[in-house]
């Protein structure tokens, strides 16, 4: 079987995570060229990487090389121009989170997708390791019962020095705060789990940070199933730990990590009367996958094969991401929000900040 052509644009850090992710997939992919406007930056990870075809941009690496597929790694506020790029050219793309700056955007790659036949993908890979799928697959079968309530917290640390980087902090480059960009792991995982959201009320701060953006929002998310959670973005929590906790009928499900969990970060505790029947289920399900890009790239690349759209699909990718919109919107409105109420005569349909916070 031919392996699946592959290229990166844009070789910073998180195009490393990409490039070993696919070194490990072996013979099934071959990243064929890479594009950095950084003439030494390019050079340095094609050496390391071993990449043949070097390019200063999309539009040669796409007439050269001809790629199946494109991965993105660029800062967020190039990424729709990037992927826009991709699929007018038939060629799928994988984008790094978020996909795109606001809802506008993405809905425009969305509609791109349709004409151009190419698909588009976001990483969000907390969704693939096997501590998920096997909570995934024990609620499809009714295992654990009706979701009642969730906790989904991303409590990190970032000093000011962070902020202080060009394109970090501002609504213009990177979309919004921790809200946008680091909490929306978490979050993804949560919609995955609990499905469509129905109402959010939300508050966002500047406690601590100089920077055109939060660095920490709050929110309580109702869900159609009837679960309602607790959602916490921060950048000025000293202890950082990402944390989601699952109330069951049925049991509880607890996940504790930082960046990427592994089976052992998960913890169940049943209901005494269903002890039996949920531990057998916990025991038997999938195991022995991180939460990695290489887990998400394998199915990606399985997708593709096989002809169906490579997760997490735009659809998907969406529900998220209108998630983080009503964040904003009931924070910056004070007021609860609907999904249906962030549609495109919204201000926070093109802009997160819509008309812009009132710090």
């Amino acid at each position: 079987m031919e392996p699946i052509h592959a290229a990166v644009v844009g070789t910073g850090n998180i195009a490393g995570l990409h490039a070993e992710a696919l070194r490990r997939l072996g013979d099934e992919v071959r990243l064929v060229g890479a594009v950095d406007t950084d003439a030494g930056r390019l050079s340095a990870f094609c050496d390391r990487y071993d990449v043949p075809a070097r390019h200063p941009d999309l539009a040669s690496l796409l007439a050269k090389e001809r790629p199946e597929l494109v991965h993105v790694c660029t800062p967020p506020g190039s990424h729709h121009e990037l992927a826009l790029g991709c699929l007018r050219a038939g060629v799928n793309v994988l984008v790094e989170k978020p996909p795109t700056l606001n809802l506008g955007e993405l809905d425009e790659l969305a509609e791109a997708e349709r004409r151009h036949g190419a698909a588009l993908a976001t990483v969000f890979q907390h969704r693939f390791g096997s501590g998920a799928l096997r909570l995934r697959a024990m609620l499809d079968a009714g295992v654990l019962g009706r979701p009642l309530l969730a906790v989904c917290h991303t409590t990190w640390f970032r000093p000011q020095s962070y902020f202080d980087v060009e394109w970090r902090g501002r609504w213009a480059t990177e979309g919004g705060g921790p809200t946008m960009g680091h909490g929306i792991h978490q979050m993804d995982l949560l919609c995955a789990v609990l499905g469509d959201w129905t109402e959010v009320s939300a508050l966002a701060r500047r406690q601590a940070r100089r920077s055109e953006t939060e660095d920490l929002s709050m929110a309580q998310v109702s869900f159609a199933n009837g679960a309602v959670a607790s959602v916490v973005n921060s950048l000025v929590s000293v202890r950082e730990e990402s944390y989601l906790r699952f109330d069951f009928e049925r049991a509880t499900v607890e996940l504790t990590h930082l960046y990427g969990y592994g089976d052992d970060d998960w913890r169940i505790t049943p209901a005494p009367e269903y002890a039996e029947q949920v531990l057998a289920a916990w025991r038997t399900g999938p195991a022995g996958v991180r939460s990695s890009h290489q887990a998400q790239f394998a199915e990606v690349l399985r997708s593709l094969r096989g002809g169906t759209p490579p997760p997490v699909t735009s659809a998907e990718a969406r529900r998220t991401m209108r998630l983080v919109a009503g964040v904003y919107a009931s924070a910056f409105t004070r007021r609860p929000v609907r999904p249906d109420e962030l549609g495109a005569d919204s201000p926070f349909y093109r802009r997160m900040q819509g008309d812009g916070p009132r710090w």
